[in-house]
């Protein structure tokens, strides 16, 4: 089978309705050949991440939270330092990775996500 190749254009549309659909093509779930068990090979590429319709107060509000499992070890950022600090396209990266399934092939699928701003 051929390496697919997707393109999804972000002007004016959510983060989470793009990272959906990026999910769901990184997934296989659009075509007929669909495994669970599989990664298939597919590309999803985003194009203008910068050009998203993200709402002023969730730039503030939307907090990632993370822990290096020792005690007093949360951080936390919003979304508007992830922005300063990585670029828009992390945003959809951060997305996109909770939307996949949590088992061993997340990870794979994660690597054929290409992102520009």
């Amino acid at each position: 089978m051929a390496k697919k190749e997707y393109t999804i254009d972000a002007i004016n549309r959510t983060v989470g309705r793009v990272a959906s659909e990026a999910a769901f093509k990184l997934m296989g779930k659009n075509t007929p050949e669909y495994e669970a068990n599989i990664a298939p090979k597919v590309t999803v590429k985003i194009i203008n991440a910068s050009k998203a319709k993200i709402p002023v107060a969730k730039l503030k509000a939307k907090v990632y939270l993370r822990h290096s499992q020792y005690p007093g070890g949360q951080k936390s950022e919003t979304m508007e330092q992830v922005i300063a600090k990585f670029g828009y396209g992390e945003v959809f990266k951060r997305a996109v990775y909770g939307m996949l399934p949590k088992n061993k092939l997340r990870s794979i699928m994660i690597n054929n996500l290409s992102l520009s701003e």
